[in-house]
Protein backbone atom coordinates (compact mmCIF):
# COMPACT_ATOMS: atom_id res chain seq x y z
CA UNK A 1 0.00 0.00 0.00
CA UNK A 2 2.69 2.46 0.77
CA UNK A 3 4.66 1.70 -2.04
CA UNK A 4 1.60 2.14 -4.39
CA UNK A 5 1.01 5.60 -2.87
CA UNK A 6 4.86 6.69 -2.96
CA UNK A 7 4.73 5.50 -7.06
CA UNK A 8 1.63 7.83 -7.23
CA UNK A 9 3.33 10.76 -5.60
CA UNK A 10 6.09 10.18 -8.23
CA UNK A 11 4.17 10.09 -10.98
CA UNK A 12 1.95 12.94 -9.89
CA UNK A 13 5.46 14.94 -9.38
CA UNK A 14 6.26 13.84 -12.82
CA UNK A 15 3.45 14.97 -14.26
CA UNK A 16 3.66 18.65 -12.37
CA UNK A 17 6.97 18.83 -13.97
CA UNK A 18 6.19 18.18 -17.68
CA UNK A 19 2.94 20.72 -17.19
CA UNK A 20 5.62 23.08 -15.72
CA UNK A 21 7.34 22.71 -18.80
CA UNK A 22 4.28 23.17 -20.78
CA UNK A 23 3.41 26.26 -18.81
CA UNK A 24 7.00 28.18 -19.08
CA UNK A 25 6.40 27.55 -22.83
CA UNK A 26 3.21 29.72 -22.56
CA UNK A 27 5.19 32.23 -20.21
CA UNK A 28 7.77 32.42 -23.21
CA UNK A 29 5.27 33.47 -25.81
CA UNK A 30 3.58 35.90 -23.53
CA UNK A 31 6.72 37.52 -23.25
CA UNK A 32 7.25 37.96 -26.73
CA UNK A 33 3.82 39.06 -27.44
CA UNK A 34 3.54 41.02 -24.59
CA UNK A 35 6.58 42.52 -25.38
CA UNK A 36 5.73 43.15 -28.90
CA UNK A 37 2.29 44.66 -28.83
CA UNK A 38 2.27 46.40 -25.39
CA UNK A 39 6.39 47.36 -25.59
CA UNK A 40 5.75 50.53 -27.28
CA UNK A 41 2.27 51.57 -25.05
CA UNK A 42 4.66 50.79 -22.01
CA UNK A 43 7.35 53.41 -22.85
CA UNK A 44 4.78 55.94 -23.69
CA UNK A 45 4.51 57.65 -20.50
CA UNK A 46 0.70 58.60 -21.33
CA UNK A 47 -0.37 54.95 -22.66
CA UNK A 48 2.13 53.37 -19.77
CA UNK A 49 -0.64 52.73 -17.40
CA UNK A 50 -2.96 51.56 -18.80
CA UNK A 51 -0.31 49.07 -20.02
CA UNK A 52 1.43 47.97 -17.40
CA UNK A 53 -2.23 47.10 -16.03
CA UNK A 54 -2.86 45.13 -19.38
CA UNK A 55 0.42 43.17 -18.40
CA UNK A 56 0.05 42.63 -15.06
CA UNK A 57 -3.53 41.15 -15.20
CA UNK A 58 -2.06 38.84 -17.95
CA UNK A 59 0.93 37.80 -15.90
CA UNK A 60 -1.05 37.78 -12.66
CA UNK A 61 -2.80 34.91 -14.75
CA UNK A 62 0.14 32.79 -15.27
CA UNK A 63 1.24 33.29 -11.55
CA UNK A 64 -2.43 31.81 -10.58
CA UNK A 65 -2.03 28.74 -13.11
CA UNK A 66 1.52 28.27 -11.13
CA UNK A 67 0.48 28.61 -7.93
CA UNK A 68 -2.64 26.02 -8.79
CA UNK A 69 0.23 23.45 -10.37
CA UNK A 70 2.07 23.84 -7.01
CA UNK A 71 -0.37 22.94 -4.82
CA UNK A 72 -2.04 20.19 -7.16
CA UNK A 73 0.57 18.34 -8.68
CA UNK A 74 3.97 19.35 -5.53
CA UNK A 75 1.03 19.73 -2.19
CA UNK A 76 2.41 22.87 -1.50
CA UNK A 77 0.65 24.85 0.63
CA UNK A 78 0.88 28.80 0.46
CA UNK A 79 -0.88 31.64 2.57
CA UNK A 80 -4.36 32.83 1.98
CA UNK A 81 -4.78 36.44 0.91
CA UNK A 82 -1.43 37.68 0.17
CA UNK A 83 -0.84 40.64 -1.93
CA UNK A 84 2.04 40.19 -3.95
CA UNK A 85 3.84 43.29 -5.31
CA UNK A 86 4.13 43.92 -9.30
CA UNK A 87 7.87 43.48 -9.69
CA UNK A 88 8.10 40.12 -7.61
CA UNK A 89 5.55 38.75 -10.04
CA UNK A 90 6.95 39.59 -13.08
CA UNK A 91 10.55 38.43 -11.77
CA UNK A 92 8.94 35.21 -10.82
CA UNK A 93 7.55 34.54 -14.03
CA UNK A 94 10.61 35.09 -15.56
CA UNK A 95 12.34 32.73 -13.93
CA UNK A 96 9.89 30.10 -14.28
CA UNK A 97 10.31 30.61 -17.83
CA UNK A 98 13.75 29.99 -17.65
CA UNK A 99 14.08 27.07 -15.11
CA UNK A 100 10.82 25.51 -17.28
CA UNK A 101 12.61 25.64 -20.87
CA UNK A 102 15.68 24.36 -18.72
CA UNK A 103 13.83 21.42 -17.32
CA UNK A 104 12.23 20.70 -20.77
CA UNK A 105 15.75 20.38 -21.97
CA UNK A 106 16.64 17.99 -19.60
CA UNK A 107 13.81 15.56 -19.84
CA UNK A 108 14.33 15.66 -23.59
CA UNK A 109 18.29 14.46 -23.21
CA UNK A 110 16.91 12.14 -21.01
CA UNK A 111 14.40 10.34 -23.40
CA UNK A 112 16.83 11.08 -26.12
CA UNK A 113 18.98 8.55 -23.47
CA UNK A 114 16.05 6.34 -23.59
CA UNK A 115 16.13 5.81 -27.24
CA UNK A 116 20.10 5.56 -27.49
CA UNK A 117 19.42 2.88 -24.86
CA UNK A 118 16.85 0.75 -26.99
CA UNK A 119 19.22 0.99 -29.83
CA UNK A 120 22.80 -0.48 -28.02
CA UNK A 121 20.57 -3.42 -26.41
CA UNK A 122 19.22 -4.17 -30.48
CA UNK A 123 22.90 -4.17 -30.93
CA UNK A 124 23.98 -6.00 -28.25
CA UNK A 125 21.54 -8.41 -29.19
CA UNK A 126 22.41 -8.56 -32.95
CA UNK A 127 26.22 -8.93 -31.97
CA UNK A 128 26.98 -6.26 -33.63
CA UNK A 129 29.02 -4.23 -30.74
CA UNK A 130 32.00 -5.26 -29.38
CA UNK A 131 33.07 -5.51 -25.23
CA UNK A 132 35.14 -2.84 -25.46
CA UNK A 133 32.45 -0.13 -27.46
CA UNK A 134 29.69 -1.53 -25.18
CA UNK A 135 31.77 -0.57 -21.82
CA UNK A 136 32.37 3.14 -23.62
CA UNK A 137 28.73 3.46 -24.03
CA UNK A 138 27.74 2.36 -20.78
CA UNK A 139 29.96 4.17 -18.99
CA UNK A 140 29.35 7.76 -20.72
CA UNK A 141 25.57 6.85 -20.61
CA UNK A 142 26.00 5.90 -16.57
CA UNK A 143 27.37 9.27 -16.39
CA UNK A 144 24.79 11.60 -18.94
CA UNK A 145 22.26 9.73 -16.67
CA UNK A 146 23.12 10.76 -13.35
CA UNK A 147 23.59 14.21 -14.44
CA UNK A 148 20.74 14.44 -16.09
CA UNK A 149 18.75 13.16 -12.54
CA UNK A 150 20.77 15.56 -10.68
CA UNK A 151 20.38 18.47 -13.10
CA UNK A 152 16.62 17.81 -13.28
CA UNK A 153 16.33 17.24 -9.37
CA UNK A 154 18.29 20.71 -8.89
CA UNK A 155 15.89 22.59 -11.06
CA UNK A 156 12.92 20.62 -9.27
CA UNK A 157 14.00 22.57 -5.70
CA UNK A 158 14.51 25.94 -7.75
CA UNK A 159 11.10 25.62 -8.96
CA UNK A 160 10.01 24.96 -5.17
CA UNK A 161 12.35 27.83 -3.99
CA UNK A 162 10.49 30.31 -6.19
CA UNK A 163 7.71 29.63 -5.76
CA UNK A 164 8.05 30.11 -1.87
CA UNK A 165 9.53 33.03 -2.36
CA UNK A 166 6.42 34.12 -4.64
CA UNK A 167 3.64 32.73 -2.78
CA UNK A 168 4.57 33.52 0.59
CA UNK A 169 6.30 35.72 2.70
CA UNK A 170 9.91 35.87 2.21
CA UNK A 171 12.10 34.43 4.28
CA UNK A 172 13.29 38.67 5.00
CA UNK A 173 9.89 39.46 5.29
CA UNK A 174 9.11 36.81 8.35
CA UNK A 175 12.39 38.11 9.82
CA UNK A 176 11.25 41.68 10.10
CA UNK A 177 7.62 40.26 11.35
CA UNK A 178 9.05 38.78 14.20
CA UNK A 179 11.29 41.18 14.76
CA UNK A 180 8.69 43.48 15.00
CA UNK A 181 6.53 41.06 17.00
CA UNK A 182 9.27 40.83 19.65
CA UNK A 183 9.53 44.63 19.87
CA UNK A 184 5.90 44.60 20.49
CA UNK A 185 5.66 41.81 22.65
CA UNK A 186 8.26 43.40 24.62
CA UNK A 187 6.63 46.83 25.02
CA UNK A 188 4.17 45.22 26.33
CA UNK A 189 6.04 43.33 28.61
CA UNK A 190 7.37 46.18 30.24
CA UNK A 191 4.32 48.21 30.32
CA UNK A 192 2.27 45.38 32.09
CA UNK A 193 5.42 44.74 34.17
CA UNK A 194 4.96 48.87 35.51
CA UNK A 195 1.12 48.57 35.84
CA UNK A 196 1.58 45.37 38.11
CA UNK A 197 4.19 47.07 40.29
CA UNK A 198 1.69 50.26 40.77
CA UNK A 199 -1.46 48.08 41.34
CA UNK A 200 1.20 46.44 43.88
CA UNK A 201 2.22 49.76 45.37
CA UNK A 202 -1.34 50.69 45.28
CA UNK A 203 -2.31 47.58 47.65
CA UNK A 204 -0.17 48.41 49.96
CA UNK A 205 -0.44 51.99 50.08
CA UNK A 206 -4.39 51.96 50.55
CA UNK A 207 -4.91 48.81 52.06
CA UNK A 208 -2.06 47.37 54.41
CA UNK A 209 -0.34 50.45 55.23
CA UNK A 210 -3.68 52.15 56.38
CA UNK A 211 -4.05 49.09 58.52
CA UNK A 212 -0.50 49.28 59.75
CA UNK A 213 -1.39 52.69 60.47
CA UNK A 214 -4.72 51.84 62.49
CA UNK A 215 -2.48 48.96 64.38
CA UNK A 216 -0.21 51.64 65.18
CA UNK A 217 -2.74 53.82 67.04
CA UNK A 218 -4.65 51.37 68.70
CA UNK A 219 -1.14 50.08 70.26
CA UNK A 220 -0.29 54.12 71.45
CA UNK A 221 -3.53 54.15 72.86
CA UNK A 222 -4.08 50.91 74.65
CA UNK A 223 -0.18 51.92 75.90
CA UNK A 224 -1.19 55.15 77.34
CA UNK A 225 -4.33 54.01 78.66
CA UNK A 226 -3.07 50.93 80.54
CA UNK A 227 -2.53 52.69 84.26
CA UNK A 228 -5.53 54.87 84.03
CA UNK A 229 -8.36 52.53 82.24
CA UNK A 230 -7.22 48.76 82.56
CA UNK A 231 -10.10 47.36 81.15
CA UNK A 232 -10.26 49.93 77.95
CA UNK A 233 -6.74 48.78 77.06
CA UNK A 234 -7.80 45.21 77.00
CA UNK A 235 -10.08 45.87 74.56
CA UNK A 236 -8.09 48.12 72.09
CA UNK A 237 -5.17 45.32 72.47
CA UNK A 238 -8.31 43.03 71.84
CA UNK A 239 -8.98 45.02 68.38
CA UNK A 240 -5.28 46.06 67.93
CA UNK A 241 -4.75 41.83 67.61
CA UNK A 242 -7.56 41.42 65.75
CA UNK A 243 -6.74 43.83 63.17
CA UNK A 244 -3.12 42.73 62.97
CA UNK A 245 -4.68 39.49 61.92
CA UNK A 246 -6.64 41.28 59.76
CA UNK A 247 -2.95 43.07 58.41
CA UNK A 248 -1.40 39.64 58.10
CA UNK A 249 -4.31 38.17 56.22
CA UNK A 250 -4.31 40.91 53.05
CA UNK A 251 -0.54 40.67 53.05
CA UNK A 252 -0.63 37.37 52.61
CA UNK A 253 -3.35 38.07 49.81
CA UNK A 254 -1.09 40.33 48.30
CA UNK A 255 2.34 38.34 48.32
CA UNK A 256 0.26 35.40 46.61
CA UNK A 257 -0.96 37.87 44.06
CA UNK A 258 2.65 39.31 43.27
CA UNK A 259 3.72 35.30 42.68
CA UNK A 260 2.52 31.90 44.67
CA UNK A 261 4.76 30.17 46.27
CA UNK A 262 2.72 26.97 45.95
CA UNK A 263 3.07 27.24 42.41
CA UNK A 264 7.00 26.53 43.02
CA UNK A 265 6.49 23.77 45.40
CA UNK A 266 3.28 22.03 44.40
CA UNK A 267 3.04 22.86 40.54
CA UNK A 268 0.07 24.19 38.89
CA UNK A 269 -2.93 22.14 39.75
CA UNK A 270 -2.01 23.14 43.68
CA UNK A 271 -2.00 26.52 42.86
CA UNK A 272 -4.96 26.65 40.99
CA UNK A 273 -6.69 25.10 43.87
CA UNK A 274 -5.70 28.01 46.43
CA UNK A 275 -7.33 30.46 43.68
CA UNK A 276 -10.68 27.97 44.65
CA UNK A 277 -10.03 28.28 47.82
CA UNK A 278 -9.78 32.10 48.35
CA UNK A 279 -12.33 32.31 45.31
CA UNK A 280 -15.82 34.49 47.01
CA UNK A 281 -17.96 32.62 44.57
CA UNK A 282 -18.25 28.87 43.40
CA UNK A 283 -14.87 27.95 41.35
CA UNK A 284 -14.97 24.25 39.98
CA UNK A 285 -11.35 23.46 38.47
CA UNK A 286 -10.82 20.86 36.02
CA UNK A 287 -6.92 20.03 35.39
CA UNK A 288 -6.20 17.71 32.54
CA UNK A 289 -2.68 18.68 31.84
CA UNK A 290 -1.15 15.59 32.39
CA UNK A 291 1.93 14.57 34.87
CA UNK A 292 4.68 15.68 32.27
CA UNK A 293 6.07 18.62 33.46
CA UNK A 294 4.99 22.17 32.07
CA UNK A 295 7.66 25.03 31.80
CA UNK A 296 7.98 27.15 34.93
CA UNK A 297 7.04 30.39 32.53
CA UNK A 298 4.01 28.41 31.35
CA UNK A 299 2.84 27.23 34.71
CA UNK A 300 3.28 31.63 35.92
CA UNK A 301 1.47 32.22 32.61
CA UNK A 302 -1.31 29.71 32.89
CA UNK A 303 -1.69 31.02 36.69
CA UNK A 304 -2.23 34.21 36.20
CA UNK A 305 -4.64 34.04 33.71
CA UNK A 306 -6.87 32.07 35.79
CA UNK A 307 -7.03 34.31 38.76
CA UNK A 308 -6.99 37.76 36.76
CA UNK A 309 -9.88 35.81 35.18
CA UNK A 310 -11.88 34.73 38.63
CA UNK A 311 -10.92 37.96 39.81
CA UNK A 312 -12.84 39.89 37.43
CA UNK A 313 -15.52 37.50 37.06
CA UNK A 314 -16.11 38.16 41.48
CA UNK A 315 -15.75 41.78 41.41
CA UNK A 316 -17.57 42.70 37.94
CA UNK A 317 -19.72 40.52 35.87
CA UNK A 318 -21.93 39.40 39.16
CA UNK A 319 -21.26 35.79 38.34
CA UNK A 320 -22.24 33.43 40.70
CA UNK A 321 -20.45 30.52 39.58
CA UNK A 322 -17.14 30.27 37.45
CA UNK A 323 -15.50 27.02 35.56
CA UNK A 324 -11.67 26.28 35.04
CA UNK A 325 -10.35 23.71 32.65
CA UNK A 326 -6.79 22.92 31.94
CA UNK A 327 -6.16 20.76 29.20
CA UNK A 328 -2.41 20.06 27.48
CA UNK A 329 -2.97 18.31 23.70
CA UNK A 330 0.84 17.57 22.57
CA UNK A 331 3.13 20.57 22.86
CA UNK A 332 0.03 23.22 23.63
CA UNK A 333 -1.68 24.05 26.94
CA UNK A 334 -5.22 25.38 26.75
CA UNK A 335 -6.62 27.23 29.83
CA UNK A 336 -10.63 27.85 29.59
CA UNK A 337 -11.94 30.07 32.06
CA UNK A 338 -16.14 30.18 31.71
CA UNK A 339 -18.40 32.11 34.05
CA UNK A 340 -22.17 33.30 34.02
CA UNK A 341 -22.11 36.89 34.37
CA UNK A 342 -23.43 39.44 32.62
CA UNK A 343 -20.37 39.89 30.25
CA UNK A 344 -19.08 43.09 28.40
CA UNK A 345 -15.75 42.36 29.29
CA UNK A 346 -13.31 44.47 27.09
CA UNK A 347 -10.74 43.17 25.78
CA UNK A 348 -8.62 46.59 25.75
CA UNK A 349 -9.33 47.36 29.62
CA UNK A 350 -6.11 47.18 31.41
CA UNK A 351 -6.65 43.73 33.00
CA UNK A 352 -7.03 41.46 30.01
CA UNK A 353 -4.38 43.30 28.41
CA UNK A 354 -2.02 42.49 31.10
CA UNK A 355 -2.63 38.64 30.40
CA UNK A 356 -2.15 39.13 26.30
CA UNK A 357 0.60 40.51 26.80
CA UNK A 358 2.12 37.90 29.34
CA UNK A 359 0.24 35.25 26.87
CA UNK A 360 2.04 36.62 24.05
CA UNK A 361 5.25 36.69 25.65
CA UNK A 362 5.44 33.43 25.15
CA UNK A 363 4.28 33.02 22.05
CA UNK A 364 0.85 32.45 22.89
CA UNK A 365 -2.71 33.29 21.97
CA UNK A 366 -5.71 34.72 24.29
CA UNK A 367 -8.98 34.56 23.14
CA UNK A 368 -11.85 36.89 24.68
CA UNK A 369 -15.89 36.14 23.94
CA UNK A 370 -17.68 38.20 26.57
CA UNK A 371 -21.37 39.15 24.94
CA UNK A 372 -23.60 41.38 26.66
CA UNK A 373 -25.62 39.26 28.87
CA UNK A 374 -22.88 36.73 29.10
CA UNK A 375 -21.21 34.20 29.58
CA UNK A 376 -17.80 34.95 29.24
CA UNK A 377 -15.54 32.93 28.31
CA UNK A 378 -11.42 33.44 28.21
CA UNK A 379 -9.22 30.78 26.29
CA UNK A 380 -5.47 30.76 26.52
CA UNK A 381 -3.26 28.77 24.61
CA UNK A 382 0.46 28.58 25.82
CA UNK A 383 2.99 26.70 23.83
CA UNK A 384 5.10 24.30 26.18
CA UNK A 385 8.36 23.32 23.55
Amino acid sequence: MRGDEEETGAGRRLAGVLLGCLSALLGALFFLVAGALLGPFLLWPRTRARARRKLMAGARRLVALERSRRSVFFGDRFPGPYEIPDRRVLRYLAARVGTGLVSGIVLGLLVFGEVLAVLLVRGVLRGSLGWTELLTQLLLGGVLLFLDVQGLYALSALDARLARACFGPSEQELLRRRIDELALSRAAVVQAVDTERRRIERDLHDGVQQRLVALAMLLGRARRGRERDPEQADALLRQAHGEAQDVLSELRDVAWRVYPAALDSLGLEEALGGVAQRCGIPLRVRFEAGDAPLPPAVETAAYFVVSEAVTNAAKHSSASAVSVRVTRVGPLLTVRVEDDGRGGADPAGSGLTGLRSRVSALDGTLHVDSPLGGPTTLVAELPCA
